[in-house]
């Protein structure tokens, strides 16, 4: 095999450290179970134990969460606190092979940082993106790396997940206007999304 070879890195019993805890990062946790990785996690307090328990889930704060995992994996709503939650600091903290997975929103990564330390091979493990700072812009030095996996926020890119998101917007509509409560709340409502990390509040 030539030196030039495309190779990947493998996922099976390695270290995946969620960032965010709510309702789609513990999804994360338990499809991660199905390849034997170790499961770590962040967020404004830790899960009930149960939750941990069930998904083999447990809590780091987000140094140690960084410096430990083979894979970190962003699942927070963006608000002034998770604003370029992962800037050049951290990514300084990251194990050099780690990669970096945002499908969550493009400014909780400071995309230049991110840039810059591609290109410096301070992480060369590489960068998976779903979401951009300034989308439809994004930082042009990132579309020249290998190391870069971008795709156009289509994360939700699949016929049964649209018409389930159809559907529930159609069955909050008719609860409004029947005057009943709200079906479905995992949709961003006044800047918080149901059961999403990072909030005071544990909302």
């Amino acid at each position: 095999m030539g030196s030039d070879a495309p190779l990947g890195q493998g996922y099976c019993r390695q270290t995946l450290g969620i960032v965010g805890f709510g309702r789609i990062g513990q999804a994360m946790a338990q499809r991660a179970t199905g390849f034997n990785m170790k499961v770590l996690y962040n967020d404004y307090k830790p899960a009930p134990d149960d939750v941990e328990e069930a998904l083999d889930a447990e809590y780091r704060e987000l140094p140690d969460l960084l410096r430990e995992s083979d894979f970190v994996s962003l699942h927070v709503p963006l608000m002034e606190s998770t604003h370029h939650l992962i800037d050049y600091a951290e990514l300084e903290q990251m194990k050099r092979t780690a990669i970096l997975i945002n499908t969550s929103r493009g400014p909780v990564v400071n995309e230049k940082a991110l840039a810059r330390a591609l290109q410096s091979k301070l992480i060369f493990g590489g960068a998976g993106l779903d979401v951009y700072e300034n989308e439809p812009e994004f930082e042009p030095e990132l579309a020249t790396m290998d190391s870069v996996i971008m795709v156009p926020h289509i994360a939700s890119a699949s016929v049964e997940t649209r018409t389930r998101m159809a559907t529930m917007a159609a069955e909050n509509a008719i609860a409004v206007v029947a005057g009943k409560p709200l079906p479905t709340w995992s949709i961003l409502m006044f800047g918080r999304e149901e059961g999403s990390s990072y909030l005071p509040n544990g909302a």
